[in-house]
């Protein structure tokens, strides 16, 4: 059996959980940088993960707090996968991913860290991606920031917004 390995994560694992919701407190801060949001619509949010699995994990969240997928109302999934589109081409802009992994972790069970404000993950990969440091350093190397990251996609969305 083959297994996902991420000692990079444990921090986030391990650390003492806040009070509240980062999904629904986030998006109130008043500052989309400090909060990492690159991107909102009217129903739904893009923001970057701070314990990234690659350079340029994002995730789409909707406003409200909502667990179960099929509570969403229409207009927020079909406005959260418009935005997962969105991230795609944003990401192939600058980043130039060879592929993605996309989805959902509903529930604890299923590996939802934050299991009561449902969000997606896309997750931009590269061929040759995993290398030896996460097994022999137990370190996760990310080749970027999360504020340049930010700037790039921020970018990136405007073009795309423009039409470019």
């Amino acid at each position: 059996m083959e297994r996902l390995w991420a000692p990079w994560r444990l921090q986030y694992v391990t650390k003492e959980k806040q009070g509240g919701c980062i999904f629904c407190e986030k998006p109130q801060l008043g500052d989309d940088l400090a909060a990492h949001i690159v991107h909102r619509g009217a129903h739904a949010y893009v923001m970057l993960n701070a314990f990234p699995y690659n350079n340029g994990h994002l995730m789409v969240a909707p406003f409200a707090h909502i667990s179960a997928l099929e509570e969403l109302p229409s207009e927020t999934i079909h406005e959260m996968m418009d935005l997962a589109q969105q991230c795609t081409r944003a990401l192939k802009f600058d980043f130039h991913p060879d592929g993605f992994n996309v989805g959902f972790n509903l529930g604890a069970a299923a590996g939802a860290g934050i299991k009561d404000h449902l969000h997606l993950h896309l997750v931009p990969r590269w061929l040759g991606d995993t290398n030896f440091m996460p097994v022999i350093a137990d370190v996760r190397v990310i080749p970027q920031s999360l504020d340049r990251s930010y700037d790039q996609l921020v970018e990136a969305f405007a073009r795309l917004q423009s039409g470019e």
